[in-house]
């Protein structure tokens, strides 16, 4: 079948049969034994020759006519519609200036008056025209934000008419569409000393310069074992000063050790604070202040640290060895996943993990949002490391995007089905 029609936004008639579509003007029908003819006028060629009259369909698939006669008077009634008899030169009149969010799909349309023929020229990585219509751009997924330049052009018989087209391709609005998972024996692993200025610390504390927070999203699971959440500092076994928070599978609740394991301090949650299989929002924060040394000011070393769990301050039960902690820290160990005892995660959902080089709990509020997951890099203090848990990670690395950006966690004994379309 031969599908004849005009399109009024190209001002030209489309054609398509077994040799693909055309756009084309300067069109007459003929009846050449009793068969239908077109012959383009302007390059004095025949487009069609000597087909049935059967054969020629409008764009809904309907006859023109029921004998020759009719088709060709038909065909010929459109031909004279269509094109520049009088002289015109094409004029664009599609819009020149385009939009996108990286990572979609453009889709625009050249429209011409009085066009015929269409080109484009310095066509941006990725947009290419549609097969059958050259009016028409897609593509543009791979772009990178940004500004694109670029040509159309529409012409007839009579002219030319140019267009310069500009493509802003912007960032995307923060959308959270992933997590990681952890299995028994999974964690994430990445270089500790990059961290030692955030959370590190040369002495007893001394003050806000030593202050940290540490946020994150957790989904936990019925297993009933003491997992490790985060761990930073050094090796355990070698009686190395750590901070480890873990999640207490017993009693469904929060749990930080601060020091080693011969001088520290200890703080966990009530029981069934963090329930299993829901999403809670955490947030544990030490304000640089002495961690240790007098029994007299043990409270006093409690208080330097606050527990957040879905925006409320705990009320936490503190316990110790030898008084606490009075020493430095530093990073030899940084993962997600896995305690210093090597006590993983089990069948447990992690999303968002954030560490700013302050004290938060005064920004609770904000940084909890009611329960609502946002971008931290629009908070006043923003996290000095980011990580998103899966958005915009390929395995096995996952991006810091905070202020620092400089330190990647790698998937340890993971693939990449570990990263999840689960999220608060």
């Amino acid at each position: 079948m031969i599908k004849i029609y005009k399109d009024p936004a190209a001002n030209a008639i489309f054609i398509e049969d077994a040799n693909g579509v055309q756009f084309i003007n300067s069109l007459q029908a003929s009846d050449s034994n009793s068969k239908c003819s077109i012959h383009d006028l302007a390059r004095d060629i025949d487009i069609v020759t000597e087909e049935p009259f059967t054969e020629f369909i409008d764009e809904n698939g309907d006859p023109y006519g029921v004998n020759i006669t009719d088709v060709v008077n038909a065909l010929n009634a459109i031909f004279q519609s269509s094109g520049t008899p009088t002289g015109n030169v094409p004029v664009i009149t599609s819009t020149a200036t385009l939009s996108m969010v990286e990572g979609s799909t453009l889709n625009h349309t050249l429209v011409a008056t009085y066009g015929v023929g269409y080109e484009w020229d310095s066509l941006p990585s990725g947009i290419t025209t549609v097969e059958g219509n050259v009016r028409k751009l897609i593509g543009g997924s791979t772009l990178a934000s940004g500004t694109y330049t670029f040509t159309a052009k529409a012409i007839n018989y009579n002219g030319v008419d140019t267009q310069t087209l500009t493509l802003t391709v912007s960032t995307p609005a923060f959308a959270n569409t992933k997590s990681i998972e952890f299995n028994s024996n999974q964690w994430l692993g990445a270089n500790a000393a990059l961290l030692d200025n955030t959370l590190g610390r040369t002495g007893n504390g001394s003050g806000s310069s030593d202050a940290w927070s540490i946020s994150f999203w957790i989904k936990p699971s019925t297993n009933s074992n003491n997992q490790g959440i985060f761990l930073f500092g050094g090796v355990y076994s070698s009686n190395g000063a750590i901070i480890d928070i873990r999640y207490v599978g017993t009693s469904d609740s929060l749990w930080i050790r601060y020091g080693t394991a011969f001088n520290r301090l200890q703080l966990q949650s009530p029981n069934n604070s963090l329930p299993a299989n829901t999403w809670s929002h955490c947030m544990v924060t030490y304000n640089g202040g002495t961690t240790g040394a007098a029994s007299g000011s043990i409270n006093s070393y409690y208080n330097r640290f606050n527990m957040f769990i879905n925006g409320v301050n705990q009320v936490t039960t503190g316990s110790n060895n030898n008084f606490g902690y009075t020493g430095a820290i530093s990073g030899s160990v940084l993962q997600v996943g896995k305690s210093g005892q090597n006590q993983s995660l089990r069948n447990v959902n992690i999303d968002e993990f954030n560490i700013w080089d302050t004290d938060e709990s005064a920004n609770i509020v904000d940084i909890y949002n009611g329960g609502v997951v946002f971008d931290t890099m629009t908070l006043t203090d923003q996290p000095k490391h980011r990580w998103r848990m899966g958005d915009g990670d390929t395995y096995p690395n996952l991006q810091d995007s905070g202020t620092a950006a400089n330190c990647t966690f790698v998937m340890q004994s993971m693939t990449s089905a570990n990263i999840v379309n689960d999220v608060p």
